[in-house]
Order: structure tokens, then C-alpha cells, then sequence
């Protein structure tokens, strides 16, 4: 079967989408997608090398991500993929362009906080231990910051 062009809907196809910039800047590597409330951006990979990685979508498909059509950004209209499994979608060279609910981030952030702090009460618990009332172990774990000459 033939590869088809995949046709974008007439709104999308503008000739101001195909207008060169008004003056030079310097190539980003990867564009920066128009921001939407409520939702954070990231590039994804689905292939290393030309060798596809479907877990790894597929794990960030498990988190929430989802990808980005065309359609809702727009500006990206030269990125679109015409092959493979995400058609219609922002994809650039192996990378496809996800979003998240923010709330989603919050609750991940708090859950790997917790399982950070949990396991350096472990550790101090372990470490603590091993103290004796006689040379008791010290542990203080204040950080202070200070600028300008010391005394």
C-alpha cells in the first residue's frame, strides 16, 4: 500500500504558517510549543538511532502524557508525522511533543518527595542505630548559607 499524504484541515494551512521570519535568530534545537493553561510540555522519545522505543512512550502514555496534534499547535505544521504510529502529531526526529495535565506534575512531585524523605528517615534511623549513650553519633542535618568575609 502507498504512503498518502496526510492532508491538514484548512484552518491549520495558512499562509502566514509559511512566512519566513522577519529577521535571523539563532536554530533552537527544539521549538517551544504556544503554552495552554493548565497543561506542561514534553518532548518524548520514541526512537534512539532509528531503532524504535515503544516502552518508553508507552511508560509516559502510563503517567498521563499524551501527544500533541497539529491542530492545537498550529505553528508546528512543518513538524507533523506522516508515518509511523503518531500521524498527525508534532514529532521531530525520533521525539514526539506530549503534554500533562499540571496537576498530574503536582501529584507526581509529591509522591517521589515522600519517597525521598522516607528513605532518608531510613537511612538516619539505620545510621542513628548505631549510637551508643556513651560516644553518642551526631547527625545535624542544617545547612546555613552566608555571603561576605567570614570572621
Amino acid at each position: 500500500m502507498a504512503n498518502i499524504p496526510v492532508k491538514m484541515p484548512r484552518d491549520v494551512d495558512t499562509r502566514a504558517l509559511r512566512e519566513r521570519p522577519k529577521q535571523w535568530m539563532p536554530p533552537g534545537l527544539l521549538p517551544t510549543p504556544t503554552p495552554e493553561p493548565g497543561f506542561s510540555f514534553r518532548w518524548v522519545r520514541t526512537a534512539t538511532l532509528n531503532n524504535a522505543d515503544p516502552s518508553n512512550m508507552t511508560r509516559m502514555q502510563s503517567e498521563g502524557y499524551e501527544p500533541v496534534t497539529v491542530e492545537s499547535q498550529p505553528h508546528m505544521k512543518v513538524l507533523v508525522s506522516s508515518t509511523g504510529n503518531y500521524v498527525g502529531c508534532v514529532e521531530i526526529q525520533g521525539l514526539v511533543l506530549c503534554k500533562i495535565p499540571t496537576e498530574f506534575l503536582e501529584q507526581r512531585e509529591k509522591h517521589y518527595s515522600q519517597l525521598a524523605k522516607s528513605q532518608i528517615e531510613a537511612v538516619d534511623n539505620n545510621y542513628m542505630r548505631e549510637s551508643d549513650p556513651r560516644m553518642p553519633v551526631f547527625s545535624e542535618r542544617n545547612t546555613k548559607v552566608s555571603f561576605g568575609k567570614g570572621k
